[in-house]
């Protein structure tokens, strides 16, 4: 599973689960696998309808084990998902296809669990799980990129149609009865065709610092007033989009985080996207080294002592990544993601290049190939069962997406290394009275 934030919760358990209560959970692999085997025994996966079984199995607390209980979790130790795996993939059960909703459990699982309120974690938890609504995340824009908070979409608050001016404060301490009109642009949105819902970043005070001036919305991506359109990319797929923000109206209740806290809710969203891009469990020569090694072993007439040299490298590189990300993983199971995630990614983005370019001069004049240049939105995103070609053009995305490897790096100079940071003279400045 990817990274979710270990934060328990108070609420009750998701629609159609026991009662939290009554739950006993357990602190043990081998209790563990009997629940799961205890669950399979009332739950054929063969007779039940895949969505059915999802269903079940997140109520069961059988989901991610390390989220709260009621919530898709039992509140164990991240570490134990892997026995639930092992037990439902021995038994043919159904996954929720991670390729294609990668972002919901990566980056809005646990956005929801750590700023999201107790009725937005009961309503929003399991169909991401399951796979049943698909999320987005809608940060970057034509003119912030690189510098996200600089970002001009606007939320404007303001009375829903009937309410009463000055009525009682939510929880958060927003009035009651009201909504945000947003009006803007966002783009290079991956999967927004798919999307159900969409993590939004939006300046709700211009008047202030542009890091102060932000707050996190859940988006209805079938609202009115919000478009996407494709972007058709260098593989010439359009997996990205721009979406466009005209007049598009959001309950305060799908308000993630108090107002002006945007910034600190992103910064928990992109720490975690960091995490899941690079520091995905693998096996040896899992991922792209992957693709590479058996292109070698397959083909040793296309082996020079030049090409050699560098496969091994790439071997050797791969191995040590492999092992820094489960180094990470653990570090993760006992607190939240921190700026190590930004390192895994940095180097997940430099080998993907490197090995796929090592791919395509293997194949020699079979590297000029191009398997389909047919224009089409994918419902979900690998880099596996395509040609070399493919994997060397997309990997070209990875040293952007996710955070610029130029970004990265100045994180990790200045919160893992303490190095000085830049001088900046924006940070004390109205966002309304900066340059733009």
């Amino acid at each position: 599973m990817l990274s979710a934030s270990s934060e328990s919760a108070s609420g009750g358990p998701a629609s159609g689960g026991p009662d939290a209560a009554s739950r006993t959970g357990p602190v043990s692999a081998d209790g563990l696998r009997e629940r799961v085997r205890g669950f399979l025994a009332g739950h054929d996966p063969a007779r039940m309808p895949r969505l059915e079984f999802l269903r079940a199995r997140f109520d069961e607390g059988l989901a991610a084990v390390h989220y709260p209980e009621g919530l898709g979790g039992l509140g164990l130790p991240r570490a134990l998902q892997g026995v639930v795996e092992a037990e439902f993939a021995a038994a043919g059960a159904p996954g929720n296809e991670p390729e294609r909703i990668g972002i919901g459990l990566g980056m809005a699982a646990p956005t929801i669990l750590a700023f999201g309120t107790d009725e937005q974690k009961a309503r929003w938890m399991r169909p991401l799980w399951t796979g049943e609504e698909v999320w987005c995340q809608l940060f970057s824009e034509p003119g912030a990129g690189s510098d996200l908070a600089g970002l001009a979409t606007r939320a404007v608050r303001e009375d829903e149609p009937g309410s009463a001016n000055g009525s009682a404060p939510d929880a958060e301490g927003a009035p009651g009865g009201v909504r945000w009109v947003v009006n803007g642009q966002k783009v290079w949105t991956s999967m927004a065709h798919q999307a159900r819902w969409g993590l939004l970043l939006a300046r709700t005070d211009p008047d202030v610092p542009k890091h102060a001036g932000l707050t996190y919305f859940g988006c209805d991506m079938t609202g009115d007033g919000v478009e996407v359109r494709p972007l058709r990319q260098l593989t010439g797929e359009a997996e990205f989009n721009e979406v466009f923000l005209t007049g598009a109206v959001i309950p305060d209740g799908d308000r993630i985080g108090g107002v002006g806290e945007g910034w600190r809710v992103a910064q928990g969203t992109l720490m975690n996207e960091r995490v899941s891009i690079g520091g995905t469990a693998l096996p040896r020569e899992g991922g792209m080294i992957g693709s590479a090694a058996r292109a070698w072993r397959e083909h040793p007439e296309q082996r020079t002592p030049g090409l050699h040299d560098r496969m091994l490298r790439l071997w050797a590189d791969a191995e040590v990544a492999r092992l820094a990300s489960e180094r990470l993983r653990q570090q993760l199971a006992v607190g939240h993601p921190g700026p190590e995630g930004s390192a895994a990614k940095l180097v997940f983005a430099r080998l993907n290049q490197e090995i796929t370019a090592l791919e395509v001069e293997m194949a020699g004049a079979g590297g000029l190939r191009y398997g389909d240049w047919t224009m089409r939105r994918p419902e979900s995103v690998s880099f596996y069962g395509r040609d070399p070609g493919y994997r060397y053009l997309r990997a070209r995305g990875n040293s952007i997406e996710g955070g610029t490897s130029e970004i990265l790096r100045n994180i990790i100079a200045e919160r893992v290394l303490g190095l000085p940071g830049e001088i900046r003279v924006d940070k004390t400045v109205a966002w309304k009275d900066l340059p733009k």
